[in-house]
């Protein structure tokens, strides 16, 4: 059994979907600007080691605006503002948790570090465009991902935020826990179904249930 995402990194290396995968991504960085760089692709497994997963957070595909993506679903360096759904799940964090989040950092690696894979189902994108690598063959590399979680025998929690995330719910094992909302998007967000969600209070209080510490979610607060 694959315990480790190096094991896994090493498992897939010679798979043709992978090989396809490492062209189309060595082409694209040389010819165009590509997020997140190219050294934070799988900065996910570097924080969040695969013994560690707890809970796991499925994204779409990286911020396409530049600066912001740095390998983790949701999240963008510090210094860096906040977009638009990030501050919507602050939002909901606030209002679920009764906590006060610092809006003037969005590095979520302090979550990644309590075992939340910040997960995107895309780990490139390309700058000013949103889903412009769908068509490269990433989906084969979240079934791998998925199938090496669903190996670990334990269960996680699983937030699938929007259609896309919620589309790869069929990939989890039954034994995990999902939880399923709108995309905190404001588009989406605003039309309901992220608001009042509560998926942090309800995933703390799985984690307590089952004999685990909870995530703490609020960031520091500047003094």
């Amino acid at each position: 059994m694959i315990k480790t995402w190096s094991m896994f990194m090493d498992s897939i290396q010679q798979k043709p979907y992978f090989l396809l995968l490492e062209t189309l991504t060595e082409a694209a960085y040389q010819n165009q600007s590509i997020y997140p760089k190219k050294e934070d692709r799988f900065a996910a497994f570097a924080l969040t080691p695969l013994e560690k997963v707890r809970v796991v957070i499925l994204g779409q595909d990286p911020y396409h605006q530049p600066h912001q993506a740095h390998g983790l679903a949701f999240s963008v360096p510090p210094g860096i503002a906040l977009p638009p759904s990030l501050r919507n799940i602050y939002r909901e964090i606030e209002n679920d948790l009764s906590v006060t989040m610092n809006h003037q950092s969005g590095d979520l690696s302090h979550w990644a570090s309590q075992g939340v894979l910040l997960l995107n189902t895309s780990l490139t994108v390309e700058e000013g465009k949103p889903l412009s690598h769908r068509d490269w063959p990433y989906p084969l590399l979240m079934n791998d991902i998925f199938n090496v979680l669903n190996q670990q025998n334990r269960p996680m929690v699983f937030l699938l935020w929007g259609k896309h995330a919620q589309s790869y719910e069929k990939k989890i094992a039954p034994y995990h826990t999902i939880f399923k909302a709108n995309h905190p998007s404001p588009l989406s967000a605003n039309r309901g179904g992220w608001f009042g969600c509560k998926h942090f209070s309800k995933t703390n209080q799985w984690l307590i249930e089952n004999g685990e510490i909870p995530i703490q979610w609020q960031n520091a607060i500047l003094l």
